[in-house]
């Protein structure tokens, strides 16, 4: 429950701050244009509000809705969520958004688009220069990578150090890497010791969608950060430092060595009903200051050896660069770019049959946040959904900003509007849609939760 709660808070304040911002871009150029905001609501509040109030000389109302699916703001003489007909039926006046040049409109539409991409800019920026930047280079991995069942059956092994894609280096693991596996021809590994090649079929990316378990994942060394007083480890002389390479002679990593510890506990479960061979012995070489030496171990029967392991930042080659304040800002915009770019290169997934099963609603954005408070993990999430948003609003969808800027273009372009009727049937339809994918998105939540 904790854990529930934990992530549902994230979720909500990182939703709060995407909203306000988008709604305040709306906001700003109005106000710039000399538009009046009849209303400005963080989240909607069809039937009743929680909070409102309206301060001395201001048009505005500023409010707080009961449902948290958005917010908006009431821009008058337009047609929007508030579908005020009424408003639009009276003569126009100077102070609408209706009355205004063509232009102005367009930026008022674009406003929360922009602010929102501007947002995650300074996220990332603000990252970078508080943080740093960490991450693991592939090609320097190792021991390789682990690699998932629909990669294996494309040809990938355990062990493969992924170099590039089409003739294009990797560098670290995250959504741009897998997008330049699926996208790739040919992607080269080291296998032992020799450069391979392996050709991705063109429904690498569907196939991927299909599995529950990620693309691949380190091989981590099996290093001793300490042992336990009195263990097996300690009886057998495994000491700090060493990097236990192979079991009984068997190749290991961190992993293959946990699996056959596994499987061995339920071979010694059968063999002791049945009264069987001792399957409690074992031996473990480890390579330590630069020698490699073989240790004879005697276990009982759930073959724990009683020591603790190093973690991944200690056993793998991270790269740790630090960015001066006027340093983060380019980097910020650099990485923005890049993960909007990789969003709308992956947006194609999404029109086929595994990617409309891939969509989620919020249980699936929620949990996108760590299990703890982390801020350096909550501002990058925060980002990235400031990503999202920006694009998804700018989908020339009725309804969303793009829908109003498709209308916009189409008046600057045909030098007429289109009619209020038009644009209200657009309005409901597209609001329809929005709804259906809504509805469908906390759909496929529920679904993956009970199955």
């Amino acid at each position: 429950m904790d854990t529930i709660l934990i992530r549902a808070l994230q979720l909500m304040l990182s939703l709060s701050l995407l909203v306000l911002i988008h709604e305040g871009g709306h906001f700003l150029f109005a106000r710039l244009f000399k538009i009046r905001v009849e209303k400005f609501c963080l989240f909607f509040d069809p039937w009743f509000t929680i909070f409102k109030f309206k301060p001395k000389k201001s048009d505005t109302t500023y409010a707080l809705g009961w449902l948290p699916l958005g917010g908006y703001v009431k821009i008058a003489g337009m047609i929007d969520e508030s579908m005020d007909t009424e408003q639009m039926k009276q003569p126009a006046q100077p102070w609408e958004f209706r009355s205004k040049a063509a232009w102005k409109r367009l930026l008022v539409m674009i406003g929360g688009v922009l602010f929102n991409f501007l947002l995650a800019i300074f996220i990332y920026s603000m990252i970078l220069y508080a943080w740093g930047d960490q991450y693991i280079d592939v090609k320097e991995a190792p021991l390789g990578m682990h690699y998932n069942e629909t990669a294996k059956e494309v040809g990938f092994r355990d062990g493969d150090v992924l170099l590039s894609a089409d003739g294009v280096p990797f560098g670290r693991y995250d959504e741009k890497m897998l997008s330049q596996v699926a996208d790739a021809r040919i992607v080269n590994v080291l296998r032992d010791g020799k450069e391979t090649a392996i050709y991705i079929p063109d429904d690498m990316m569907q196939r991927l969608m299909v599995d529950s378990i990620r693309f691949a994942s380190f091989r981590l060394p099996y290093v001793v950060d300490s042992v336990l007083v009195n263990s097996p480890a300690a009886h057998a002389g495994l000491q700090k430092g060493d990097s236990i390479v192979a079991l009984d002679g068997v190749p290991i990593c961190y992993l293959d060595y946990m699996n056959a510890m596994a499987e061995r506990r339920t071979r010694a479960g059968e063999a002791f009903r049945t009264d069987s061979i001792d399957l409690h012995q074992i031996d473990l070489t480890v390579y330590r200051k630069g020698e490699m030496k073989t240790l004879a171990m005697r276990t009982d029967s759930a073959f724990k050896i009683g020591v603790y392991t190093s973690g991944m930042g200690q056993v793998l080659p991270w790269v740790e660069k630090d960015y001066g304040f006027f340093e983060s800002i380019p980097a910020g915009v650099g990485l923005g770019v890049d993960k909007l770019k990789n969003y709308v290169n992956n947006m194609k997934y999404v029109f086929s049959k595994e990617g409309a099963k891939q969509i989620g609603g919020f249980g699936t954005i929620a949990q996108i946040f760590p299990t703890t408070w982390d801020w350096h993990q909550f501002w990058y999430m925060t980002a990235f959904l400031s990503i999202i948003l920006a694009f998804m609003n700018i989908l020339p969808i009725p309804a969303l900003d793009g829908g109003h800027v498709l209308f916009l273009l189409y008046e600057i372009i045909a030098r007429r509007k289109p009619s209020d009727k038009f644009m209200e049937y657009a309005q409901m339809v597209g609001m329809i849609l929005l709804f259906g994918l809504l509805i469908w998105a906390n759909f496929n939540d529920v679904i993956r939760y009970i199955f």
